[in-house]
C-alpha cells in the first residue's frame, strides 16, 4: 500500500530523505543520467523562476516513508503546458501499478492547471532510430504504457533528430492533450521551443532549435495512431481530485466506549447527530481508517501511562467502570500500586472514567485522526476526523475531561515531519494537553480561545501569561474570554488568534473543533449560533492553509449536525476560493 504527495522543496527531514530515494532510483533506472542532472533536482524544486519551469516531485510511497516510485513534473505558467521531466518505479518493487498511479495523479493534477498539453519524451521503438536490441524492448513498453491514457509520439517533425551525428536514441516528443483535441501549429513550436531552450539550452544549438520548431507543418499538429493499444478511449471528462473534497474519517469503534452512567454527556449520539446534518451536503469522502503504529502516541504519551491505561481496560468487566477518587499529588515519585488508587495518579478529574473499552475506543480515535493527516500529506485540502472519545485534555502524563490520547497533539507530531504546524484549538475549554505537550517547543504553534481558567474546566490552565518556556517561549498563546461571549465577540478573537498563526506561517493547521461554544451547551456559558459557526468556518478558511479539523467537545445533540454543517460550509467556501 502507497500513498502519492507532492514537494515542492526539501526543507523537511522526510522530504529529504525521499529525495535520496529518488536520486537512488534515478541512478538504478537512468544510469546514463548526469550526476549534474541528479543533484539539481532540489534546486529546481527551490528556485523555479531560475529555470522558468515550475517543479513538483511527487513520490509514491508507503506510510514508513520508502519511495516506490516518483514523477518530476515541470509546469510552464506562460505558455500553459506542463513537462513530465521522469517517471520511474523503484526496481524490484512489488507493488503494482505504481507508475499508473503517478502518471494518473500528474494527469488530473495538469488538467486541474488548465494546461494545453502534458508532454513527456520517449526513446523510439523504431530499429532505424534506435540500434540497441535490449533498449528498443523498453521503449516499447513505456510507449505501449502512455497509449493506455491516450498519450501518442508526435509525428511529421524533426523531434527526434540526433543533435550530433553519431548520438543514438533521440526521443520522440510523447503528446497528452488530456482528454481534447491536439493543438495548434504555432502553440507547438511555442511549446518545442521551451522545451529545448529551458531543459536542453546548454546542450542543443540555437540553429538546431530553430529548424526542429520550424519543422513543425501541421495544423493541428498530429499524433502517430495507436500502436500497442487497439481502443484508445480518451477521458473527456474532469476528474475529481482528492482534495477537492473533505476527507471524513469516523470512529468506527466510538460507539464501544458507552457510559450510561447518570450525566455523563460524552455519548455516541453525538456522532450520529452530525453525521446526518453532513453526509447530505456533499462536500465530504469518507475514508476508512488506517492502522498506525502505537510509536506516534509514544512520541507523546508517558509509556507509564500508556502501559497503565491499556493494563486497566483490559482487566475491567464489561460494564464496569474507574473512576479517581484520591489524587496522590503529594508524593509523585511513589505511585500508589493499587490500579483504582493510581487512577488519580493519571488523572485530572472526578468525572473520567476508565472502562474496558476506553482503550480500543481512544486508540481507534489516533488511528483516525492521522488517517486524516496522512490525506493532508497526499495534498487534501480539508480533512474532517470525527471521532469520540475527544483528546485536547490528554496531556503526556495524565488523561481528564473525557479526553485518554491526544490525537490533536499525536497528529500534529506526525505532520512535524512533512511541514511546520499549528494547532487552534476553538473548543469552549481550554486545550490543556497541546500546551503542555509542546510547551518547550518552537515546531508546534499551540493557541487556544477558551473561557477564562476562574470558572471554565480545567480551571488550572488557560491564562495569557501561560506563553512557553525555553525554546517554546513565545510558541503557545491564550485567549481566555468572558463567562457571557457572544458570536462577535468570539470573532474578534479568533481574527486575534489568526494573526498569530499568520506570523508563524504553518504549512498545516490542525483545529480542535468544540461545538460547546454553541448557545444553551450544557457544558458551556457562551451564545454562539449557526451563522457564528459558518462565519467562524470562513475565517478558517480565508487563512488558506491545509485543515485537519479533530473532533473535540460539543453536547447540545439537537444542535451539534447544524453547527458543524454551518463550519464546514463556511470553511470549505473559503478555503476553495484560494484555488
Amino acid at each position: 500500500m502507497f500513498r502519492i504527495r507532492r514537494l515542492t522543496s526539501d526543507r523537511f527531514e522526510a522530504d529529504r530523505q525521499a529525495m535520496v530515494q529518488v536520486r537512488a532510483i534515478l541512478e538504478s533506472q537512468f544510469p546514463d543520467v548526469a550526476t549534474s542532472s541528479l543533484d539539481k533536482i532540489p534546486d529546481q524544486l527551490r528556485n523555479s523562476l531560475q529555470y522558468k519551469l515550475q517543479t513538483s516531485l511527487y513520490v509514491a510511497e508507503s506510510r514508513s516513508g520508502q519511495v516506490q516510485g516518483f514523477a518530476l513534473l515541470m509546469y510552464a505558467p506562460d505558455l500553459k503546458f506542463a513537462y513530465l521531466d521522469y517517471i520511474a518505479s523503484r526496481r524490484g518493487s512489488t507493488s503494482g501499478g505504481i507508475g499508473s498511479a503517478l502518471y494518473q495523479r500528474v494527469r488530473e493534477e495538469a488538467i486541474h492547471m488548465g494546461i494545453k498539453g502534458l508532454f513527456m519524451e520517449c526513446l523510439p521503438d523504431d530499429p532505424s532510430l534506435c540500434r540497441d536490441k535490449e533498449l528498443l524492448e523498453q521503449n516499447r513498453a513505456r510507449l505501449k504504457f502512455y497509449e493506455r491514457f491516450g498519450a501518442f509520439p508526435l509525428i511529421n517533425t524533426l523531434y527526434e533528430t540526433p543533435v550530433k551525428d553519431d548520438d543514438d536514441c533521440a526521443p520522440y516528443l510523447v503528446c497528452d492533450f488530456l482528454g481534447e483535441n491536439p493543438t495548434d501549429r504555432k502553440s507547438m513550436q511555442l511549446i518545442i521551443r521551451a522545451i529545448l531552450e529551458r531543459k536542453y539550452g546548454d546542450y542543443c544549438p540555437q540553429g538546431y532549435i530553430d529548424k526542429v520548431v520550424n519543422s513543425v507543418m501541421d495544423n493541428p499538429v498530429a499524433l502517430r495512431p495507436p500502436v500497442y493499444v487497439k481502443r484508445v478511449k480518451p477521458d473527456y471528462t474532469l476528474p475529481v481530485r482528492q482534495s477537492d473534497k473533505i476527507v471524513l474519517v469516523v470512529n468506527d469503534k466510538h460507539s464501544i466506549h458507552h457510559v450510561q452512567d447518570r450525566g455523563y454527556v460524552e455519548a455516541p449520539v453525538r456522532i450520529s447527530s452530525i453525521l446526518r446534518y453532513i453526509e447530505p451536503t456533499g462536500l465530504f469522502s469518507q475514508r476508512k481508517p488506517l492502522s498506525f503504529s502505537e510509536r506516534w502516541i509514544r512520541r507523546i504519551h508517558d509509556v507509564g501511562y500508556i502501559e497503565y491505561f491499556r493494563r486497566v481496560c483490559n482487566s475491567l468487566a464489561e460494564g464496569k467502570s474507574i473512576y479517581p477518587y484520591v489524587f496522590p499529588i503529594r508524593n509523585r515519585t511513589r505511585p500508589p500500586a493499587d490500579d483504582s488508587v493510581l487512577a488519580g495518579y493519571y488523572c485530572i478529574d472526578t468525572f473520567t472514567p476508565l472502562n474496558r473499552n476506553a482503550w480500543l475506543a481512544a486508540k481507534r480515535a489516533v488511528d483516525c485522526t492521522l488517517t486524516c493527516a496522512d490525506a493532508l500529506v497526499e495534498g487534501s485540502k480539508i480533512a474532517y476526523s470525527l471521532v469520540r472519545p475527544p483528546g485536547h485534555h490528554a496531556e503526556k502524563t495524565v488523561f481528564g475531561g473525557f479526553c485518554y490520547f491526544n490525537s490533536a497533539a499525536i497528529a500534529a507530531e506526525y505532520l512535524t515531519g512533512y511541514g511546520k504546524v499549528a494547532i487552534l484549538d476553538i473548543d469552549y475549554h481550554h486545550g490543556n494537553g497541546q500546551q503542555e505537550i509542546f510547551y518547550h517547543r518552537d515546531d508546534v504553534l499551540t493557541v487556544s480561545i477558551h473561557g477564562d481558567p476562574s470558572f471554565a474546566y480545567p480551571y488550572f490552565s488557560g491564562y495569557r501569561d501561560e506563553t512557553g518556556e525555553g525554546s517554546g517561549a513565545g510558541f503557545n498563546i491564550n485567549f481566555p474570554l468572558k463567562e457571557v461571549t457572544d458570536g462577535d465577540t468570539y470573532r474578534k478573537t479568533l481574527k486575534s488568534a489568526l494573526k498569530s498563526v499568520k506570523r508563524f506561517s504553518p504549512d498545516f493547521l490542525v483545529v480542535a473543533f468544540g461545538l460547546d461554544t454553541a448557545k444553551n451547551d450544557p457544558t458551556g456559558t457562551w451564545s454562539l449560533n449557526g451563522a457564528d459557526f459558518f462565519a467562524n468556518g470562513q475565517l478558517i478558511g480565508m487563512a488558506g492553509y491545509p485543515v485537519l479539523v479533530v473532533q473535540e467537545g460539543g453536547y447540545l445533540t439537537r444542535s451539534l449536525g447544524i453547527n458543524a454543517r454551518n463550519f464546514f460550509n463556511g470553511l470549505y467556501s473559503e478555503l476553495y476560493k484560494q484555488k
